[in-house]
């Protein structure tokens, strides 16, 4: 049987003595501190960076949805669309896409928005090459907004 040492034994206590300081150097004055300050500092640049960019994605310029749509012939399909500035001076460009069966864009629409306070609704006539099965709105851009929304 192996014999316990009681945990108060000298012997067993790690030193640190000047073996250790010699080995290891001795620890800054003010190492952990301008540690602990400099990644507050990191932390709280992060955290307005993500707070700017949540608010950036919630609070678009300009935001568009399909109402409705038909397929009214061979060469034509209609679209209802609604469109919402958030100030009036900004100037937004829309994209409406007829689709086929097949996936494949048969007719686009392009519209600009200006001048437009809050929502409004537009009424489109999309040309087609062949039939559409469907319509899609693609979405509204901005100078300032790249992705359409």
């Amino acid at each position: 049987m192996s014999q316990s040492v009681p945990p108060s034994d000298p012997s067993r206590e790690p030193s640190s003595g000047p073996a250790l300081q010699d080995r290891y150097g001795r620890p800054r004055p003010g190492g952990r501190r301008g540690v602990v300050v400099v990644s507050g500092v990191v932390g709280l640049v992060a955290l307005a960076w993500v707070a700017w960019a949540a608010w950036a994605q919630a609070t678009p310029q300009v935001q568009s949805r399909m109402v409705t749509y038909d397929v009214v012939g061979v060469h034509r399909a209609d679209a209802r669309v609604t469109v919402e500035l958030t100030d009036p001076s900004v100037r937004a460009s829309c994209l409406v896409r007829a689709v086929a069966a097949d996936r494949s864009v048969v007719g686009e629409q392009s519209f600009p928005v200006t001048g437009v306070e809050g929502r409004k609704g537009y009424r489109l006539q999309v040309r087609t090459e062949r039939r559409a099965t469907s319509v899609e709105m693609v979405g509204c851009t901005t100078p300032d907004q790249s992705r359409p929304r």
